[in-house]
């Protein structure tokens, strides 16, 4: 009976393994990155949160309008 080799063995990674690997600190460097640029101040306003802050305000003039 044989077995691969695993990451658990302390062999080589497989390529699964260490496309993870690579993935986790292209993540890392990427937070890492995001959290130097906004303690320079120079963070952005997610579009999502700009969308919602649009459909708040039309929705309110549109209720000021049709309710009172």
């Amino acid at each position: 009976m044989t077995t691969s080799p695993g990451p658990q063995s302390g062999r080589e990674p497989t390529d699964s393994g260490r496309q993870r690997q690579n993935w986790v600190e292209r993540r890392r460097t990427k937070i890492r990155d995001e959290i130097e640029r906004n303690r320079r101040g120079e963070y952005r306003v997610p579009t999502w949160v700009l969308a919602l802050a649009l459909l708040l305000i039309v929705g309110g003039w549109l209720a000021l309008i049709f309710l009172v």
